[in-house]
Formats: C-alpha cells, sequence, structure tokens
C-alpha cells in the first residue's frame, strides 16, 4: 500500500460498512449511495492489494485482512473524531434505541431500576431487549443484533481477554453472585443436610437458554464422575422457580435472582454440596461503539444502577 496516495475517506467508508455488514445501511449512515460506496471499497481494495470483503445473502463478509486491520483503523479514526468532532449525548434531547440482550433473571434485577432512573432523568431512550439463547453473545454483538449482552459469559470473557487490544468483544463485570440448590417448602431434603449422595439421587430441572441437555451443574458434577437424573429443561429461570415451588424438583438459581422470583417465601435454598464457581455477571459489546457516545452512556447508567442494586 502506498500511504501517501491513500485517500483517507476510504477508511471511514470501511469502518461503517465493518460495522454494518451491508452495503445499503452503510450508505444510509455515511448518506451516499450505494454504488459510490462500492465503488469506495474497490478503490480501497486496490489500495490494500488485497479482497477485504466477500458478498453473502443478506450483506457483506469480512476477509481475514479487513478484520485484522479494523482495529487500528477504528483506533486512527476515533482519535480524529474525538479532536476534530467532540461530540457528546444528550439523553433529554436526542432519542436513542437500545438493543440489549440478557437471561429473564438479569432483566428482574437490572430493568426495574433502571427505567426509574431513566424516567428521573427525562432521557429520551428506549430500550428492547431480547432473550439469551446461548452462552456466548458474540456473534449477536459482531451482527449488530444486540448493542449490548449481559450475564454470565466465563468462557467469552476469558477468550476475549487473552485477545488484548484486538479483542472485538469488550466486557465489564458488574456484580458478583453464586448458584444455589432450590427447592420447595416441605421437600424431602429441605430438612436434612444436602450430601452430594441425595443430591444426584434426587429428581432435578434444568436451566438452559440454549436447550442443552447439561449445564454448568453437570460439568462439575462429571468432574468428579457423578451426575444427576434430569427430569425438565426449560429456558427460563422464572418458569424454573415456579415449577420447583409445587414440585418435588430440585434446580439451580442465581442466589440474587431469588428475591425477585415471586415465589421466594415457598422456596428453600441450600448450598450446593460441590463446588461451582463464582456467578460474574458482565455487560459484553462490540469494539465499534466502544466510544460511541449515547452506548457510553447506557453503559455507564447500567453501572451506575448496578452498584446501588445489592446482588
Amino acid at each position: 500500500m502506498n500511504f501517501r496516495t491513500l485517500d483517507l475517506n476510504l477508511l471511514r467508508v470501511f469502518d461503517t460498512v465493518m460495522a454494518e455488514r451491508n452495503l445499503t445501511r452503510a450508505a444510509e449512515q455515511l448518506a451516499m449511495t450505494q454504488p459510490a460506496v462500492s465503488n469506495a471499497l474497490r478503490r480501497l481494495r486496490d489500495s490494500v492489494g488485497e479482497t477485504l470483503f466477500t458478498r453473502t445473502s443478506n450483506g457483506v463478509k469480512p476477509t481475514a485482512r479487513a478484520e485484522a486491520l479494523w482495529p487500528t483503523v477504528q483506533q486512527a479514526l476515533t482519535l480524529l473524531r474525538e479532536n476534530l468532532d467532540p461530540s457528546h449525548y444528550d439523553p433529554q434531547e436526542q432519542g436513542h434505541d437500545f438493543l440489549l440482550a440478557m437471561a429473564d433473571a438479569t432483566a428482574a434485577l437490572i430493568l426495574p431500576p433502571l427505567l426509574r432512573q431513566l424516567q428521573d432523568g427525562q432521557a429520551r431512550a428506549g430500550l428492547r431487549v431480547q432473550p439469551l439463547a446461548t452462552r456466548d453473545p458474540s456473534g449477536l454483538l459482531e451482527q449488530g443484533e444486540a448493542d449490548l449482552a449481559i450475564g454470565h459469559f466465563p468462557e467469552v470473557v476469558v477468550r476475549q481477554s487473552g485477545l488484548g487490544l484486538q479483542a472485538p468483544i469488550l466486557h465489564r463485570e458488574l456484580y458478583l453472585s453464586e448458584y444455589v440448590c432450590v427447592m420447595r417448602r416441605g421437600h424431602p431434603l429441605a430438612e436434612v443436610a444436602l450430601t452430594l449422595d441425595n443430591y444426584c439421587a434426587a429428581e432435578h430441572l434444568l436451566v438452559s437458554f440454549s436447550g442443552r441437555g447439561q449445564g454448568l451443574i453437570d460439568e462439575a458434577l462429571a468432574a468428579v464422575q457423578r451426575q444427576r437424573r434430569l427430569v425438565l429443561t426449560v429456558n427460563q429461570f422464572f418458569t424454573a422457580g415456579r415449577v420447583v415451588a409445587q414440585t418435588d424438583l430440585l434446580t439451580v438459581l442465581p442466589r440474587a435472582f431469588l428475591p425477585v422470583t415471586g415465589d421466594h417465601g415457598e422456596l428453600v435454598i441450600r448450598e450446593l454440596p460441590l463446588p461451582l464457581a463464582a456467578l460474574r455477571v458482565h455487560m459484553l459489546w462490540h469494539r465499534r461503539l466502544d466510544r460511541h457516545p449515547a452506548q457510553q452512556w447506557l453503559r455507564d447508567q447500567i453501572a451506575t444502577v448496578v452498584a446501588q442494586t445489592p446482588a
């Protein structure tokens, strides 16, 4: 590449197409025509000497070269933007819709105080929340199907942390909780010590967002050559609490979630009879939104609410 002859406007087009993964949407963001965006990408391809995008059925897909180039382009554009156009977001004047992905338990804890805070501040923000159906929301964030994902994502956090400054997914820990065993009052195990033997001998309910037949507790049991009998799998913590309150099934729920179940008085909580990693709830977002003023504002609002809410 000959940097001296490179049209730097092409980098702005490249950055927008990387973010949108769609030429039509990128053209709308840039106030350009789609043919003009396509032409800019061809010129950038000629300058770089490599193909940067391939067409797909619903947009474009970046090549490995484009993925490697994007963090550097983003960083350079961000520095220029901050120095030449220090924009800000005024939530009382500027409306903005945010896309969030989280489990029902997380939503039940965070959304009520968050909405109160936004209403008290007369913010014109709108929130669209979708349920999580995966342990790894990276795809949702990369494709722009969610601005933020909130939940317990230990594998994602470890993987992205290992990538350092090249990580496409950024994260912030919100609160720390733990998983506990939950059963109805009057359950045969409610008045005795919960041992690994009687725990495994009982019948269980699994909460699985993706519908997988095993969860974190099953992986922990397998590590000590034990297993439990799963009778029912559901995809919501609220459903799990209601079913367990009326049956002899055991389940595992986040301790922080229990006060908002509506069934708290009907449930008995016991410590699990085997070690399980702490429940660390993180907020995840894509690097392209890291410096977006409205997105920064929302992340700060969520962090403030969580800091004021007992977990």
